[in-house]
């Protein structure tokens, strides 16, 4: 088998619940991916943004949560400017059936599991 890719999640903390069921799904053996839990709880400081950019750094790519939360959020969007300059494919997932929230510079998808495992494939 390959070697499971690194995905980076970046999400709105309102859509934490969306993170955990990618986190349960990467559990099953047949997940094209590993999900390694890089979500930092401390403050959006100096100190955060290091972290962050450390990890977005050893990610094979930055899967976004989007959804109207998204654009409220300060950390999101940091993330996934931080991801663009660190020239990461990024790639969107609608995170609820109703809300097709876009975000300027994010290609989205609709969630399906197929949808992740083709995105991951092609990182």
């Amino acid at each position: 088998m390959a070697e499971k890719k690194v995905v980076f999640v970046a999400f709105a903390i309102e859509d934490a619940r969306i993170r955990d069921m990618i986190k349960g799904q990467s559990l099953h053996t047949d997940s094209p991916f590993e999900y390694v839990d890089m979500s930092v709880k401390e403050a959006y400081d100096d100190e955060w943004k290091k972290k962050v950019r450390t990890r977005i750094l050893r990610s094979d790519g930055v899967l976004v949560i989007v959804s109207k939360n998204s654009l409220k959020s300060s950390g999101q969007k940091w993330e996934i400017q931080c991801a663009k300059e660190e020239k990461k494919k990024i790639r969107g997932i609608w995170a609820y059936k109703d809300d097709r929230t876009d975000l300027a510079g994010v290609n989205t998808m609709v969630w399906t599991w197929d949808n992740i495992a083709n995105w991951i494939d092609s990182l």
